[in-house]
């Protein structure tokens, strides 16, 4: 069976030029071309379609038209590492946000604790914690997010029960693309007031954002299955 563009399109909801410039970027195998030049689908091309859309809703558009191409050219088995990947990484980022609230909480319950010295980390151990570069720390300190005190012999920096507290917080909401001005503003609150209605919506609404797109994860694996069972089936 084979497929008009429009008719492609329809299967899914896209429009004949989207479902052009999706195969021009590799999200789709490339159509075959009757005698005539037109183009011409076929079911795999309305599987991919099916699970680029699904993955985009997860992952977002850029991201999944990034890592659509290679589910299609890559192994087999490299594709499917690339889907466990995916799932892997939204866990992570849900478990940082939520030590990112414990660790909040706790502050604001005694900010006047004194931690003991196991608690303090340096920046290599509290940068590998949140899975971001030490240079990341440094541009969060630079720009007020952090504020980590300074061993009085070598000046290194030593990173309290506060100061973790805040770069969970900062590496939770960057995770979810918000930018430093916002992040400034609320950690800004924080120091201020303490734990307000507005924050915790914040975080909250981040959580909430990361439970969505597990969900559209989910449906999106079996479209996903669905695409690499398809490219395992048409090899030779």
């Amino acid at each position: 069976m084979s497929l008009t563009t429009a008719a492609t399109g329809r299967q899914v909801g896209y429009s004949t030029q989207q479902v052009r410039d999706l195969e021009r970027l590799g999200v789709i195998p490339a159509a075959e071309r009757a005698k005539n030049g037109y183009r011409r689908y076929r079911p795999h091309h309305v599987v991919a379609l099916r699970a680029y859309r699904a993955l985009a809703a997860a992952i977002g558009p850029v991201p999944a038209r990034r890592l659509q191409p290679m589910l299609i050219h890559d192994p087999i088995g490299t594709a499917a590492e690339r889907i466990d990947d995916l799932h892997v990484d939204l866990a992570r980022s849900r478990g940082h946000l939520r030590e990112a609230l414990r660790g909040l909480d706790a502050v604001l319950a005694d900010p006047a604790a004194v931690f003991d010295e196991r608690d303090v980390m340096t920046i290599g151990e509290l940068a590998d914690a949140l899975g971001v570069r030490t240079s990341a720390l440094r541009h969060w300190e630079d720009e007020g997010l952090i504020a980590p005190d300074r061993s009085a012999r070598s000046g290194a920096r030593r990173y309290g029960a506060r100061a973790v507290s805040e770069a969970r917080i900062v590496a939770a909401l960057r995770s979810g693309g918000y930018p430093l001005p916002p992040i400034a503003l609320v950690l800004g609150q924080l120091r201020k007031d303490g734990m307000t209605d507005d924050t915790r919506a914040l975080l909250e609404e981040r959580l909430a954002d990361l439970t969505r797109r597990s969900v559209a994860l989910l449906e999106a694996a079996g479209y996903l299955h669905e695409l690499l069972r398809d490219r395992a089936a048409r090899q030779p």
